[in-house]
């Protein structure tokens, strides 16, 4: 009996090592693929996603602002009193994923690599006595990545708007990201503006006094910012976290029965709210 036990196990074992390596395959075939698209004006939505069962559910769970599928309680990322999904958007190239990196891992590469789709990275900090969970997403700025990313808008409480003190461009399409924000985003989202690489002061063409004025205009709170040389990177992210729990703590004030919104996202996060509210 206990050796057809062992039996059964045995090919149990086997289907699932051979399901892991098939879907193995699969994800490396989509890397080279990816790599190819990347240059490709022609990339669809469903060239560069991953299409096997599983990696779906996943998207629509991430997108949820939910967990990553696998994540169990009991893990130490799993203790927190609120989650924060948070996003990084701006054009192509202003740095977004230099910014993640160096708040996340303290590092930075001068190696330019053009975000495919979306990314996140998750950190922990802490608010008072509060454990706050970030989970913050690394949009990509080409415009065929836009259908992509906006659905990620859903559920977001805060927002990162950057611009490359040393692009003009970049600094003219803050006006349409917050656009963006007002169509795709809950109400109330908090957005902060930064202008990224002011290390580079020599190569400037948007002032201080630009942004400042602009912020202003929007009723932003505004940072010029440097991940190379970790010029205001988490003071950003204070900032945001800050107007986020102070926000969440006016809404109590004025109702005291309402759930916090940033303590759990729940899968029905992605319906959309009548009116889009935000601060740009």
């Amino acid at each position: 009996m206990a050796k057809k036990d062992d039996d059964v196990a045995t090919v149990t074992s086997s289907e699932k090592s051979e399901k892991t390596e098939k879907r193995e395959k699969m994800h490396q075939k989509l890397k080279s693929k990816m790599k190819k698209l990347k240059k490709s004006k022609s990339a669809t939505d469903k060239d560069l996603a991953c299409q096997c069962e599983p990696c779906k559910k996943q998207a629509l769970e991430m997108a949820a602002g939910g967990q990553p599928q696998g994540a169990t309680a009991g893990q130490p990322d799993q203790n927190f009193d609120y989650m924060f999904k948070l996003l990084i958007i701006g054009n192509s190239s202003v740095g977004k994923t230099s910014f993640l990196f160096r708040y996340c891992d303290d590092s930075f590469t001068s190696a330019f690599v053009s975000t495919v789709g979306i990314d996140f990275k998750v950190k922990t900090v802490f608010r008072g006595d509060k454990r706050v969970k970030l989970q913050i997403w690394d949009t990509a700025g080409q415009e065929r990545y836009r259908t992509i990313t906006t659905a990620y808008y859903r559920g977001a409480m805060g927002f990162i708007l950057m611009y490359d003190i040393t692009n003009e461009e970049s600094f003219n399409s803050v006006q349409d990201w917050c656009t963006q924000i007002k169509t795709y985003s809950w109400e109330n989202a908090q957005v902060v503006l930064v202008g990224n690489k002011c290390d580079m002061d020599a190569e400037r063409v948007v002032s201080m006094e630009r942004g400042r004025q602009l912020a202003d205009q929007l009723g932003l709170e505004f940072f010029e910012t440097s991940a190379k040389e970790n010029i205001n990177v988490k003071a950003v992210f204070e900032k945001l976290v800050e107007i986020i729990c102070d926000k969440m703590a006016e809404s109590l004030d004025k109702d005291p029965q309402q759930q916090p919104k940033g303590q759990k996202l729940e899968a029905n996060a992605t319906q959309k709210p009548a009116q889009q509210q935000c601060n740009c």
